[in-house]
């Protein structure tokens, strides 16, 4: 288990991370599926709704850590989206 500190610490660390948007969904499923992907393959994902009065509809932004962007790039394309 983590300590207080520990957790902490990796919280900060969370915020401090330079995001980068690689890829812009049209719903939520399309997000969830790549989220899910790239999370499969370690690398780090933020999935954040473009329409804020609606968290269910609209467009969704995948965000990765700018160290791997290249990465993700790979992924998404190798998935043909």
């Amino acid at each position: 288990m983590l300590s207080l500190n520990c957790a902490v610490g990796l919280a900060a660390e969370w915020r401090l991370i330079m995001w980068t948007v690689v890829y812009i969904s049209q719903n939520g499923e399309v997000a969830e599926e790549l989220q899910k992907l790239l999370e499969e393959s370690g690398i780090l994902v933020k999935v954040r709704s473009v329409c804020e009065d609606d968290k269910s509809a609209g467009s969704f932004e995948i965000l990765v850590p700018e160290t791997e962007v290249e990465e993700a790039h790979n992924i998404i394309l190798n998935k043909g989206l």
